[in-house]
């Protein structure tokens, strides 16, 4: 049933339409086993090491958004913080294994959250756009936008940025000529989706994780004249979206 209203609804892609922060995880799990086994004969804790690993993460994608090197480097980074700490020798075959463990995150195969393909062909099935916003490198999310065959639902409208923040998505809808009472934006960080777009007058759906990256995770205000939802299930967006709607035909 298409909708009287028509809508721009922007989509991120990890964690909002396929699986990430999850890989990061795993691969993280690796690491600290890793470390743990290198370090036994210090007195530092799993969680010492993960409160390292983060502090150093979330300072690389300040400074280099997020280009793929950033977390095999915040591995590296930490190991050789601790090896300087303790005054343990820095083993170069140990920083290559961390390399490879760190870029292996990149590889894996691209797994579709749940309701993927049926929200998004509820959305075009009540005639609104859609739009694909995410961060990265344009190899690496080309490749996951190609593995699950994206393009047959955004076309052409498809933005891969280094750095995902407000200027970023500003230039999208301001290029993009968009009406920002009827565009959306929907993701799973309030950091790079959700205070960018009430920040450029839109609307926004949260996606609340069970368990979020830090770096995403930020105090937001609310502008009073824009719609904030948070939701836990992708397949909420279209009922969203269509009550939108049905309220603004009938003011």
């Amino acid at each position: 049933m298409k909708s009287s209203l028509k809508q721009q609804i922007i989509f991120d892609l990890d964690d909002t339409l396929i699986h990430c922060n999850k890989y990061f995880n795993l691969t993280l799990g690796d690491f600290l086993e890793l470390m743990q086994e290198w370090f036994c004969d210090y007195e530092i804790t799993v969680e010492d090491i993960r409160q390292k690993q983060i502090e150093i993460d979330v300072s690389g994608v300040t400074m280099y958004g997020f280009a793929s090197h950033r977390f095999p480097q915040s591995l590296i980074d930490t190991y050789v913080y601790f090896s300087k700490k303790v005054n343990r020798p820095i083993d170069t075959n140990e920083q290559a294994q961390l390399q490879k463990l760190g870029m292996s995150v990149y590889d894996q195969e691209v797994e579709a959250y749940p309701g993927m393909v049926e929200t998004l062909e509820c959305l075009l099935d009540q005639g609104h756009t859609l739009h694909l916003y995410t961060g990265g490198e344009q190899m690496i999310q080309q490749r996951k936008i190609d593995q699950m065959k994206l393009g047959e639902y955004f076309k052409n409208r498809i933005y891969i940025t280094r750095h995902k923040n407000i200027e970023a998505f500003e230039k999208i809808v301001s290029e993009g000529q968009m009406d920002r009472n009827h565009t959306w934006m929907v993701g799973n960080s309030l950091r790079t989706d959700i205070e960018p777009a009430l920040t450029a007058g839109v609307h926004a759906i949260y996606i609340e994780q069970d368990m979020e990256w830090k770096y995403n995770l930020i105090e937001l205000n609310k502008p009073e004249n824009h719609s904030l939802y948070t939701i836990k299930d992708l397949t909420d967006v279209p009922k969203i979206i269509l009550e939108y709607t049905k309220q603004q035909t009938h003011l």
